[in-house]
């Protein structure tokens, strides 16, 4: 079976998802948009090619994106809803979008997405100054974590990881890993590709659990290592104070 008819059918057999509701005729409601995020899973889509992203499905583009980024990564949007046909099938997926203003979203076409589901999540408390890591709705990592600072804020809101990277120096800056999600510096406009918002290692730990950043959240390279290795393209990142 194609992924796209997997998940048709996981929605209509698992209500915890948000399964569309059956017509009369048995098959599915195209005016409804069925949510998919819950604590436990969320999923990706990913660009087979260059798309457009729309206002509503099918009218008004609001961005258009290249199957690779600007960095060589594979484009990845976090997937919010669906709306499908009246077979129950995906026509399009409500997506959150890798670009400013932080939270914009977008409508693109099932046919240029391949989707798959994604079982972890990120939380940053930055009053706490703690990164989180959940797999299948448990607690797996916490860690201390340093944060922006009053000059260069680490944003609020929702996003998820985009895109991820092995550095080429291990004990530098970045650490041995860089976790890209799909935030912007609400300052830092004319930084490099707008400023993106990522998680990363340091070579300064004894920063770690201060506001000292341009806005991206250091952790321990240990911890970076892993939350690099578990957390996928996809992963839903929530940042509150």
């Amino acid at each position: 079976m194609t992924i796209r008819f997997v998940l048709a059918v996981t929605l209509l057999l698992l209500p915890a998802v948000g399964s569309t509701e059956a017509t009369a005729s048995g098959g599915c409601d195209p005016a409804r948009t069925v949510s998919l995020r819950t604590p436990r899973s969320a999923y990706a889509a990913t660009a087979l090619r260059t798309l457009n992203a729309f206002r509503g499905p099918g009218w008004r583009v609001v961005m258009r994106f290249r199957a690779r980024n600007a960095n060589g990564a594979r484009t990845v949007f976090g997937v919010l809803g669906m709306k499908t046909d009246r077979s129950c099938l995906p026509r399009w997926y409500l997506v959150q979008l890798p670009a400013r203003p932080n939270g914009r979203t977008g409508w693109v076409s099932s046919r240029d997405v391949s989707v798959r589901t994604v079982r972890t999540r990120i939380e940053v408390d930055l009053s706490a100054r703690r990164v989180a890591l959940f797999r299948d709705g448990r607690l797996v990592l916490t860690t201390v974590a340093a944060i922006g600072s009053p000059s260069t804020p680490t944003p609020t809101g929702r996003y998820y990881v985009n895109q991820r990277f092995v550095t080429g120096n291990p004990i530098g800056v970045f650490g041995p890993r860089i976790v890209g999600i799909s935030a912007f510096s609400p300052v830092l406009r004319d930084w490099p590709q707008g400023g993106p918002v990522a998680i990363h290692g340091t070579n300064t730990p004894r920063e770690l659990g201060f506001a000292v950043s341009h806005g991206c959240i250091r952790v321990r390279n240990e911890d970076v290592l892993r939350i690099h290795r578990e957390a996928r393209e996809g992963t839903p990142v929530e940042i509150r104070m």
